[in-house]
């Protein structure tokens, strides 16, 4: 008990801080239905608050952040995500392959609409995933789908114990990223505290842990293949690498950075790794049907779905103002080909290789990315919030908190009558252009964080 109290006395502010948090995200878990707009948005207003508070507070040692992290992610280990359905999409596959089905073959709604139920509580996933979901094929890597298999190995009956699987394999992924975060961190001189804008913001708690998105296990595997890059172990990293492109795709947008940073002879290595790797995770569910799905599927992503994009509108609306409809697949298409262009460019010209140049070009070639992509769900920005911390830019910081202002269209996806509010998602980029441009043009130089 003695020791307590100077502990308190110590940690005073601090701790009051984190308990008014843990208040609040017991509030966002388990009393918000997602429905309750200004409940929504005041609950995360005031979690950004506090989380400023704790992460200005001139604290000798990180392990009290460190703890505050992890103890915020616990509050939401029984919670059932009231953002978003993918998980059930999740389970789904993951019973399918443990029944002995290839889930990049069929549809959930194949199954249903013939009344065949594949895997336990098949009609309850379906519903909770919505018609969106079930109606097309999968999309997810191998091994993400390897996450999803092991989670229901040991819960194949109850969907709140798949939940608690998914949830631990991202909360592990989170302390693989604050381990190697540290580490390549510590080896660019920069703050190790950065680490925490990106583990202890409220986005990052309610996205990835809350909500169940797997970017967090993507950024821990991308994490670790940079720091093993700038060790010096550049195969291995080649190899972890292609584990994050197997989780989710998005880091494939990086491969063309790195060509400066190894040059030519072991950039081919490199990228012929990564290749290999990839296409050997794949293998096992490989056939003709499964390309031809899959390719179908990643497609409607930039040909099909919009979703809370920026210089998309803009486009749409020009094609609707000339050819008097929407020209979803042409834009889509072009600005595809745009961002390549704008990335080779970049991995051809910028001639600093150092480490922070990399990693700044990766933010800034993801940003591009996301400024014209037809659909920019709210999870997407995890990406460019981990990346900011090792450079001076910050307006994915800037994101991590106007993004929530998407979900007041996002939370009634599926319903054929939902549109998103202009001016909402104006306002929403509006700050976030805002900060870039200061960033990009006015204030040049390279600030410390904190």
């Amino acid at each position: 008990m003695s020791s307590v109290i100077p502990f308190f006395k110590n940690f005073k502010t601090p701790i009051i801080f984190a308990i008014c948090s843990i208040l609040i995200y017991y509030s966002f878990a388990y009393n918000l239905e997602r429905t309750e707009y200004v409940k929504l948005i005041s609950l995360y207003l005031i979690l950004f608050f506090f989380f400023f508070k704790i992460i200005r507070l001139k604290l000798e040692s990180t392990k009290i952040l460190t703890w505050f992290s992890f103890g915020f992610r616990v509050i939401f280990l029984f919670a059932i995500p009231n953002l978003s359905q993918d998980f059930y999409r999740f389970i789904w596959d993951g019973r399918m392959i443990l029944e002995g089905f290839n889930p990049y073959l069929n549809t959930p709604e194949f199954f249903i609409s013939r009344m065949d139920f594949p895997v336990n509580q098949a009609q309850i996933l379906y519903d909770g995933m919505g018609i969106l979901n079930g109606s097309h094929f999968t999309n997810y890597p191998p091994l993400k789908q390897l996450c999803f298999v092991i989670v229901n190995v040991f819960s194949k009956q109850s969907v709140l114990g798949s939940i608690l699987g998914l949830r631990f394999l991202i909360i592990a992924a989170d302390f693989g990223t604050l381990f190697f975060g540290k580490k390549l961190l510590k080896r660019l001189k920069l703050p190790e505290k950065n680490i925490f804008l990106y583990l202890l913001n409220p986005f990052i708690i309610i996205e990835l842990t809350g909500n169940l998105h797997f970017e967090g296990v993507m950024i821990f595997f991308l994490v670790w293949s940079l720091y093993l890059l700038d060790i010096g172990r550049w195969r291995f990293a080649a190899l972890v690498l292609a584990l994050s492109i197997s989780v989710k795709l998005i880091p494939l947008i990086f491969l063309p950075l790195f060509f400066q940073k190894l040059g030519w002879r072991k950039s081919m290595v490199f990228y012929g790794i990564i290749g290999v790797v990839t296409i050997l995770l794949f293998t096992p569910f490989y056939s003709t049907q499964f390309l031809l799905n899959y390719t179908e599927t990643v497609g409607l992503w930039f040909q099909n779905f919009e979703f809370n994009g920026s210089l998309y509108l803009v486009m749409r609306e020009i094609g609707y103002l000339f050819r008097g409809y929407n020209e979803i697949a042409l834009i889509g298409t072009y600005t595809a080909a745009f961002v390549f262009i704008i990335i080779v460019s970049m991995s051809l010209f910028r001639k600093n290789n150092q480490m922070v140049s990399l990693i700044t070009g990766m933010l800034l070639a993801l940003s591009i990315y996301y400024f014209t992509a037809t659909t920019v769900h709210p999870w997407y920005v995890a990406t460019l919030l981990f990346l900011c911390i090792f450079t001076s830019y910050k307006f994915p910081l800037v994101w991590s908190l106007t993004i929530i202002l998407s979900y007041l269209s996002y939370i009634n996806i599926g319903n054929a009558e939902k549109t998103e509010n202009i001016w909402v998602i104006a306002l929403e980029y509006l700050l976030v252009y805002g900060v870039f441009m200061w960033e990009l043009f006015v204030n040049r130089t390279t600030k410390k964080v904190f």
